[in-house]
This record gives C-alpha cells, sequence and structure tokens, in this order.
C-alpha cells in the first residue's frame, strides 16, 4: 500500500487577468489549479520551468476587495492582492508555480506544445563546425604610417612632460621672501644677477607653463612667480 502523497496549500499573489485566466481554465477542464500546475510538472522537466518568465505579482493598483469572515474584523471589507490558492506536494517556491501555471495557459491557448518521442531514438547530429573565420587583411601602408605617426607624437608628449617636470618648482611653504627665493622660483641660481630682459624672458616661459590655464597649471607656483618678479622689480628700482 503507498503512502498518502502530502499536500500543501499555496497563496499564489498573481495579476487580476491571469488568476482569472487559470480558473477559467481550471473550470473547463473540470480540474483543480493544483492539477493544471502538476500535470505540467509531469510532462516538463523542472529545469526548463524554471527557465521560463514569471508572469510576476500584480500591479500597486490591482488589488481584490474580499468580506473577513473571521476575527475581529469580521464582516469587514477589506482589500488585498488577487491570489490563487493551490494544493502542491511542499518544497515549491511561489514563482516556480507561477511558471508552471503560465506554461499551462500557453499550452491551452496553443502557444506552447509538448513535443513526443521515442526515447530510443538516437539524437540528430550535431552541426558541422562553422567555417573559420578569413584572416585580417595585412595593414595598409597608410595605416602603418599613422602608427608611426602617432607613436612619434606619444614620444614628443613624454619628452614635453620630462621637460616640464624639471623646470616646475616645489612651492614655498611661506611663499617668496626675499631675493634668493625669487631667484630660486625663475630658476636661477642664488648668486646670479640678471637683468631685467632676462627676468621677462624666464618669467614668460615659466609662466606658459604654470599658469592655470594650461594643461600643466598650478595656481600656487603661478602665484610665486609673480611674487618672485614683484620681489625683483622693487629690489632693482
Amino acid at each position: 500500500m503507498t503512502s498518502p502523497v502530502l499536500k500543501h496549500s499555496y497563496t499564489v499573489p498573481c495579476a487580476t487577468a491571469f488568476r482569472d485566466a487559470v480558473e477559467s481554465m481550471a473550470i473547463r477542464r473540470h480540474v483543480n489549479v493544483g492539477d493544471l500546475a502538476r500535470s505540467i510538472l509531469l510532462v516538463v522537466p523542472t529545469a526548463s520551468v524554471a527557465t521560463q518568465p514569471d508572469p510576476g505579482e500584480p500591479a500597486a493598483d490591482d488589488r481584490e476587495t474580499v468580506v473577513l469572515k473571521s476575527g475581529p474584523a469580521e464582516g469587514r471589507p477589506w482589500r488585498r492582492k488577487p491570489r490563487l490558492q493551490v494544493r502542491m506536494p511542499p518544497g515549491h517556491d511561489i514563482p516556480f508555480i507561477r511558471k508552471a501555471l503560465s506554461l499551462a495557459l500557453a499550452m491551452d491557448k496553443g502557444d506552447l506544445a509538448v513535443k513526443i518521442s521515442d526515447g530510443r531514438e538516437q539524437p540528430p547530429p550535431p552541426p558541422p563546425p562553422a567555417p573559420a573565420p578569413p584572416p585580417p587583411p595585412p595593414p595598409s601602408p597608410t595605416a602603418h604610417a599613422h602608427a608611426n605617426q602617432l607613436s612619434e607624437i606619444n614620444d614628443e608628449l613624454e619628452r614635453l612632460r620630462a621637460i616640464v617636470s624639471v623646470l616646475a618648482f616645489e612651492p614655498l611653504a611661506e611663499g617668496v621672501r626675499n631675493r634668493e627665493e625669487a631667484l630660486h622660483v625663475l630658476g636661477f641660481p642664488p648668486s646670479a644677477a640678471p637683468d631685467t630682459r632676462m627676468l621677462r624672458a624666464k618669467f614668460r616661459m615659466l609662466a606658459t607653463i604654470h599658469h592655470p590655464d594650461s594643461n600643466y597649471g598650478n595656481h600656487q607656483r603661478m602665484s610665486q612667480l609673480n611674487q618672485a618678479m614683484e620681489l625683483l622689480r622693487r629690489s632693482a628700482a
């Protein structure tokens, strides 16, 4: 004697249209909703059911009104999500049951069908492998020339970055306070005595690099360049 299969009652929230379609199908087939879901599991592998899209829960504005039949609020109306009561063996999750019922509806409409075949038949041979893609064409002389030009541009950029790093000075923590510091900021040794023409030329060159609007600009360095020039002008006056 076989032991009875235990069944669990699942509450499956779903859209009103989905619920009505499933219940209508069950009435036409003279079965209950649980029978529909179980019939799918008999003929469709569990893994295939799991890959089906889940019809999902009802939208926020999709609700049904029921009258409570027991408890302190007996007789009062209550708005809740539309749902299906499905009796099945325990161990299934709600999205899986919705997917199984969705497959039952698709089969009932003729959108899907189950193919019955002899399990002893050999599967058809796999298709032949796709032909290998043709090798890429050799690079054209123009492309090679462009690649060389780009490489030269990159080398020049690296050289300019190295020059900028050499010309860049570390900003003085307390600003430019004396002549020696002013000469240091402008790139002269402390004992140098550059004339006005040399000072202006050096200032213009460094300002081109350190001006905040340039690619390598630095506001603090530019500010100290101006301080250095102003101090040297005053000392020369």
